[in-house]
């Protein structure tokens, strides 16, 4: 069983978060901030990921302690979920369109963080949503998932388009990732033995 539920108090949020890598993609979030439920709503069906995250966050200032916090709190999710990471793939990709949008998405769950962000977004807010917290949003989930994660915008136009393109294409490669082969069944993905 793949799962975990984190807990996350501080003093700007107060998260609770359940994760089920091995699930149907069915979530019951709510953060406070719509744009960012509409993102991890996308993000859990399109990765089959059973997610249900609850967070109360100071959004009378803004989204961003929310949105960094929530990123921290699935990242340790997955970190928890995977373990040593034995019989996993480790690497996933995916290019998806959305409308106009085009975004390419790398994973590697190895052990080490990093975040290649390279989206341009044309405007600064989505609704009431500054679109920058996007990329907080993934530095905080790879700080804590210890993954190499890159998102590349290839085309688009539309802010909203690229956004979900993004959780989209991010949910596809990271469901490759972190599906078990039973080929590798025990193995740790690295010729290191350890990630």
């Amino acid at each position: 069983m793949r799962k975990a539920e984190i807990k996350r108090k501080t003093a700007e949020t107060d998260i609770a978060l359940s994760l089920d890598l091995d699930g149907t993609g069915k979530s019951v979030i709510d953060t406070g901030c719509g744009f960012l439920d509409h993102m991890l709503t996308l993000f859990a069906a399109h990765g089959k990921f059973d997610l249900a995250v609850k967070c109360v966050g100071d959004v009378n200032v803004d989204y961003h302690h929310t949105t960094e916090d929530v990123g921290i709190a699935l990242g340790e999710a997955f970190a928890s979920t995977l373990g040593d990471k034995r019989g996993i793939l480790r690497y996933g990709d995916a290019i998806l369109a959305m409308d106009e949008a085009v975004i390419l998405s790398s994973v590697d769950f190895s052990g080490r963080a990093y975040l290649g962000y390279f989206l341009k977004i044309p405007t600064e807010k989505v609704g009431d949503f500054d679109t920058e917290l996007v990329e907080e949003f993934w530095y905080g989930f790879v700080r804590k998932a210890a993954c190499a994660l890159h998102l590349r915008q290839l085309s688009g136009r539309n802010s909203h388009h690229i956004i979900e393109g993004a959780f989209k294409s991010v949910a596809h490669a990271m469901r490759d990732a972190v599906a078990v082969d039973a080929r590798f069944a025990g193995e740790i993905p690295s010729t290191k033995g350890v990630l």
